[in-house]
């Protein structure tokens, strides 16, 4: 039986993973992404909206994992509205400046969609 990989979009709304000290929220996004990167997990897509984009940018503690990932083929959005608020735009490092649509539907193209 071959082996059939499903399409997961994860969505990153948060400056890091859960709800607690801000270096211990960095500390756990970038070994969830390095984690991906070295298991050969690749989603379809990995959404960054909210404060989610502060992890694409300048100075993130993720920045070598997802860049790892984008080499790999994995298409990382960043929202564009999202960079314009948080006054972001000129800092993004990795990843493609799109908008809700995209977000949308990278969504939609999933089978599964995962939220960190």
């Amino acid at each position: 039986m071959a082996d059939i990989q499903s399409f997961t979009t994860i969505l990153v709304t948060n400056d890091g993973m859960g709800k607690s000290d801000p270096d211990l929220q960095h500390t756990l996004a970038a070994k969830y992404f390095q984690l991906l990167v070295e298991d050969g997990k690749r989603p379809g897509a990995i959404c960054f909206y909210a404060d989610g984009v502060k992890l694409v940018c300048e100075g993130s503690p993720t920045l070598d994992a997802l860049r790892a990932l984008q080499d790999q083929g994995v298409p990382l959005i960043v929202c564009n509205t999202c960079l314009n608020f948080l006054g972001l735009v000129d800092q993004r490092q990795v990843g493609m400046v799109g908008g809700m649509t995209d977000i949308i539907e990278a969504q939609w193209k999933a089978d599964k969609v995962i939220t960190i």
